[in-house]
């Protein structure tokens, strides 16, 4: 029986280097080494994973990276707050807005009354100054009329001068109608600021959100702007009337 010989290490690592033999010994030599190879890298790997392992698991590194995380997050609590306190200021301020308009402008306010009358006073006293004017243009139109009749035809001219002035003041008087227009879009404007204001506040709760906030009250006059107050009304009370002035100066 023939004795198979054994090949060497060294001898295989000589032929794989050489490429100089294609036997199964040889193959088989190869894959050996292959394997010792993957072996030697798997093993590598591991110790490199149990090194940043115990990296990860060092209690100074995840101390400092949990103290960083927790800064970072004060930080943003911080600006949040700050942005949040901005906002609650806005809409305190806008909810006493609301109400200091609501108690100025209110159907119910002692001022949107007043501005009601005055507009009222102002469209009786246009009224009532068109219907004297036109009363005298037409007493100067009659008399204008009854000269032309009587007098020569040089004087007849000026009587009808006269007359076409008494036309221009008649066109004149249309100022009351548009008085009273303007004066509608006014009241008008007026109502809607007031719807909006209502509409608002609705939004924020009602009326009875808004009680218990302090409105901005206006400035009081002083001097003589406090009795600087302009024509009075018919229902105010405390005036001094023309009668009494009249009464001062006889």
């Amino acid at each position: 029986m023939a004795a198979v010989k054994r090949s060497f290490r060294a001898e295989s690592l000589i032929r794989m280097n050489s490429g100089a033999s294609d036997s199964p010994a040889f193959a088989e030599e190869r894959r050996h080494q292959e394997l010792l190879a993957e072996l030697a890298s798997v093993k590598s790997l591991i110790r490199s994973g149990e090194g940043q392992q115990q990296a990860a698991m060092d209690p100074e590194a995840m101390s400092a990276t949990v103290l960083a995380e927790f800064r970072k997050e004060m930080s943003e609590a911080a600006k949040l707050k700050v942005e949040l306190d901005a906002i609650y200021e806005a809409i305190a301020q806008t909810k006493k807005e609301i109400a200091t308009l609501h108690q100025t402008t209110g159907s119910e306010s002692q001022e949107m009354t007043r501005v009601t009358n005055e507009l009222d006073a102002v469209v009786d006293g246009t009224e009532g100054a068109t219907e004297s004017i036109l009363s005298a243009a037409e007493f100067i139109d009659e008399t204008a009329n009854t000269l032309s009749a009587r007098l020569g035809s040089q004087d007849q001219e000026l009587a009808n001068d006269i007359q076409d002035k008494v036309v221009l003041i008649f066109e004149a008087c249309n100022f009351q109608d548009l008085t009273g227009q303007r004066i509608t879009k006014v009241v008008n404007t007026l109502r809607f600021v007031e719807d909006r204001i209502t509409q608002m506040m609705d939004i924020w709760g009602g009326i009875e959100s808004f009680q218990d906030i302090e409105i901005e009250q206006r400035e009081q006059k002083e001097g003589d702007a406090a009795l600087l107050n302009g024509p009075s009304l018919d229902n105010d009370v405390d005036v001094a009337s023309q009668d009494d002035i009249d009464a001062l100066f006889a």
